[in-house]
């Protein structure tokens, strides 16, 4: 498989990527900051410089043309203002689905965020970003890839325990990255979970037993 990942030098991506590589994936690692190159290069993957807060769709269209599937884990990340919410967690992600569109790739997955099914009204920059998410979510929802979005609980970095609780919904929680990032590698690779939303936060359940389990118990969304 070919995957295309944008915000490669992410703690989540990165973790991804070397799962990717060790099950016999192509990884292209879409980077803003050429001095991340070598590290996305020693995860294994192929770093591609994109900027998707300065590119045109032709040029991301460019970068993941023949991919089997596009993943957005890019962000502004928690420093940023509000404006860069919109600027990367909205329209950045909204690039990369045009971009996908037009290289006719079919298949993408969203790293979204725990909040985002139903984001508060306020000015503070976190209830933006929710909305931006939200925002991003709802379009590549309506659109006719073969989607998926996980929205993750609040990410730690502790070692990955193997077992979550998923649904479309569930109560705030934690959930480890090295979790994430293996419900991500399931999520490629297991097209019944196409078109669904997959809220994620640690659990009782191994990884494989909670996808068969959320796949049976939960419709396919054809919004």
């Amino acid at each position: 498989m070919d995957v295309a990942i944008a915000g490669a030098h992410g703690r989540i991506a990165r973790r991804l990527t070397r799962r990717l590589v060790a099950r016999g994936d192509t990884v292209r690692g879409l980077i803003r900051d050429p001095a991340h190159a070598d590290d996305v290069r020693a995860d294994g993957a192929d770093p591609v410089l994109c900027d998707l807060e300065r590119s045109l769709v032709t040029d991301v269209a460019l970068a993941v043309e023949g991919a089997d599937a596009v993943l957005f884990a890019a962000g502004a990340g928690p420093g940023s203002g509000a404006s860069r919410k919109g600027t990367m967690d909205r329209d950045g992600a909204l690039l990369l689905l045009e971009a996908a569109r037009s290289a006719r790739v079919p298949e993408y997955v969203m790293v979204s965020a725990m909040g985002a099914e139903d984001p508060p009204d306020g000015d503070d920059v976190f209830s933006v970003y929710l909305r931006a998410k939200a925002d991003a979510d709802r379009e590549l929802m309506a659109s006719e890839l073969a989607w998926t979005v996980v929205r993750p609980g609040r990410l730690t970095d502790d070692p990955g325990a193997g077992r979550v609780r998923i649904a479309r919904r569930v109560p705030r929680g934690d959930v480890t990255r090295d979790d994430v990032a293996a419900l991500l590698d399931a999520v490629l690779h297991d097209h019944r979970i196409a078109r669904r939303v997959l809220a994620v936060t640690g659990g009782d359940e191994p990884l494989a037993e909670a996808i068969d389990r959320f796949v049976s118990a939960d419709p396919r969304d054809e919004a």
